[in-house]
């Protein structure tokens, strides 16, 4: 079994920046630690989606691919392999990776996985790949769970593991617990 975790960039994501701090700066470093996160997980292939950002290469590890969307709509879809994949959005710098594993773990009776966001919406969705034909997760819907299921075709193919939160407003930096480890670049950059 071979599984992908694919980090989610949108330039949208620069809208969470705080006042004073240069929003291209803070999309790159919450990205980076977003990214940090996932390519430190065991037995993950790490992958980069980029829907309309440049430069995210300078933050990838060797051998990581960094593939460019035109939407995220098209994120499943541009994995490069795996049996098992999961988007993360890269708005969620100090996500925990126990969250990840959740995710995956669920994926052993579900078709698809859903780590739900604080206000509406998903930080992280995970699914067998490919991607069921039934499923387009939107990770800006108001209300992604209960669409999810029911689009499917069956009870329980959507799972959901516990909540968290993602950076896009400005208030929303005030959620990120400076007593978690990770988020180092938007740490620094917010000091």
């Amino acid at each position: 079994m071979t599984r992908v975790a694919a980090v989610l960039v949108t330039p949208g994501m620069a809208d969470g920046a705080p006042p004073g701090v240069d929003p291209a700066e803070f999309l790159m470093a919450v990205a980076e630690d977003t990214y940090e996160m996932v390519a430190g997980l065991e037995l993950v292939e790490p992958v980069i989606l980029s829907a309309g950002v440049p430069g995210l290469d300078e933050i990838a590890w060797p051998g990581t691919p960094v593939l460019s969307i035109g939407s995220p709509a098209e994120a499943f879809a541009a994995l490069p392999y795996g049996t098992e994949g999961v988007v993360v959005s890269a708005d969620a710098p100090d996500l925990p990776p126990l969250l990840i594993g959740k995710l995956f773990r669920a994926l052993g009776r579900a078709e698809m996985a859903v780590c739900p966001a604080e206000g509406g919406g998903a930080v992280a969705v995970a699914a067998r790949l490919p991607l069921p034909t039934w499923a387009d997760p939107d990770f800006d819907d108001p209300d992604l769970v209960g669409r999810l299921r029911r689009q499917a075709p069956g009870p329980r193919m959507v799972a959901t593991g516990p909540g968290w939160h993602r950076l896009r407003k400005p208030v929303d930096v005030g959620r990120l617990d400076p007593g978690l480890e990770g988020w180092d670049n938007t740490r620094a950059l917010l000091g």
